[in-house]
């Protein structure tokens, strides 16, 4: 298991460096007159000059890259050129919204896509044609769309829940509750049919199986088979798609965040790369990329468990 984790944060490391490689390559090449839109249209040529050489801009690509990846191994991911705010500082602040706006929205739509696949599998007739249809509907709807259609009827109509966002540091569990709900919905409307049509087809192929006939004709009852046996062994598919939809949800809480006027990551990531705020940009992508690297070890290590073969191969 040791050697199994080894290689699974080795591999992370790579993609890690890979990654922040090639997002400062691709900022560099477009940050052009950043330090003329941080000083203003009326600064002279010699302040521009002079704020490109504090900021760095006058050094190579590879000398650029390796100073800030020096200082970021430290935890120092540098100031942001436009707001003077520390990188690690904005991040801490925005971090905790979309990370508890995804990790509620992943939870549910495990306990949900679980319960429902379970359910179309195992009863078929109706509940499996609701769900494989389900599937299709929510795939076609995007994210946003149905945001809206939240926002428009429970805050603007029924006026159940704000329609923006009103949490700051500091703000009560109530807050973050009524902020958080509609987009909570959102994502789990639209990830939770995807989710359960996943668990449906890895049921059936466990139940077609010769080990569950072997458990039935022991007398072992039925909802046993089904919760110790049966879901343990098409856990791993389900594990796989959860993942993929954390991951999608990372990036696609961005159109989320801007409709709910919700103070998180994606947000700042807009932001930040709108201005050409390069150190703000890098730290984002850092964040993002190590949360994938570390549910993506997880869900490894959790499919290691369940099938000892994972560790194997």
């Amino acid at each position: 298991m040791l050697t199994f984790i080894l290689r699974r944060v080795a591999a992370g490391i790579v993609v890690l460096c890979a990654i922040s490689f090639i997002t400062y390559v691709l900022l560099y090449f477009s940050s052009a007159n950043i330090a003329r839109n941080i000083l203003g249209e009326f600064a002279s040529q010699d302040q521009v000059a002079a704020k490109e050489v504090a900021l760095g801009l006058d050094q190579p690509l590879m000398t650029r890259f390796f100073a800030w990846a020096g200082h970021a191994i430290t935890g120092d991911f540098g100031t942001s050129w436009f707001t003077a705010e520390p990188v690690v500082h904005a991040l801490e602040n925005r971090l905790p919204v979309t990370l508890t706006l995804v990790v509620v929205a992943i939870v549910l739509i495990a306990i949900c896509a679980t319960l429902l696949g379970m359910a179309a599998a195992v009863k078929r007739g109706w509940i499996d044609r609701v769900v494989q249809t389900a599937a299709v509907v929510g795939d076609a709807i995007p994210g946003f769309v149905i945001a809206i259609v939240l926002v428009t009827l429970f805050a603007i109509q029924l006026k159940l829940f704000p329609a923006t966002s009103s949490i700051v540091p500091g703000a009560g569990a109530d807050v973050w509750i009524a902020s958080l709900a509609l987009p909570v919905i959102a994502l789990l409307i639209n990830g939770v049919t995807g989710g359960a049509q996943q668990i449906r087809s890895a049921v059936i192929k466990q139940l077609e199986k010769d080990y569950v006939r072997t458990l039935r004709s022991r007398g072992i009852s039925e909802r046993e088979i089904l919760f110790k046996h049966v879901l343990r062994s098409a856990a791993p598919a389900g594990l796989t798609v959860l993942s993929l939809q954390f991951i999608g949800m990372l990036g696609g809480v961005v159109i989320l965040e801007q409709i709910f006027a919700l103070p998180g990551m994606g947000a700042l990531a807009v932001q930040s790369t709108t201005m050409g705020d390069i150190p703000l940009v890098m730290g984002v992508v850092l964040y993002t990329v190590v949360i994938v690297i570390i549910v993506n070890l997880l869900v490894d290590l959790i499919n290691g468990w369940l099938n000892p073969k994972v560790r194997v191969s």
